[in-house]
């Protein structure tokens, strides 16, 4: 793929804010973390579009509280047309963290993870899609 060089004018708040960024996620120059911003950019406009994307929704919480697992297979019972995997992991005696793999229309992955990062007693959960080809 052929690269191709252009100029960009920050003003010095914004460079030294691109500089902290780069510096943060480890990236090897502004070029890198630039090109990282415009493609998350164009995935989270696909999303919007509501494109078929696939994805993952991770979620940690107690396993000793029964009604959340049981709250949580119900969620995925309703929708088992988005969802390709799901998978346990215990984390310690207490927690697990589980991984969902989907894939369907942005909007109703949003949807679902938004329901299951909402079931009383989630510790944390995040969904995290990206565009399929």
């Amino acid at each position: 793929m052929a690269v191709s060089r252009f100029g960009v004018s920050l003003d010095e708040e914004l460079l030294k804010a691109l500089d902290e960024y780069v510096q943060e996620n480890n990236f090897s120059n502004r070029s890198q973390a630039i090109r990282f911003l415009v493609e998350k950019n164009l995935v989270e406009k696909k999303w919007k579009c509501d494109n078929i994307v696939a994805g993952a929704i991770t979620l940690v919480y107690n396993t000793k509280k029964k009604e959340i697992r049981s709250r949580i297979q119900d969620i995925q019972a309703d929708n088992t047309e988005v969802i390709l995997s799901s998978q346990l992991f215990h984390l310690n005696p207490e927690n697990c963290m589980e991984i969902v793999a989907v894939k369907g229309p942005s909007s109703k992955l949003t949807e679902l993870s938004d329901q299951l990062i909402a079931v009383k007693g989630i510790q944390h959960g995040k969904l995290i899609m990206s565009k399929v080809e």
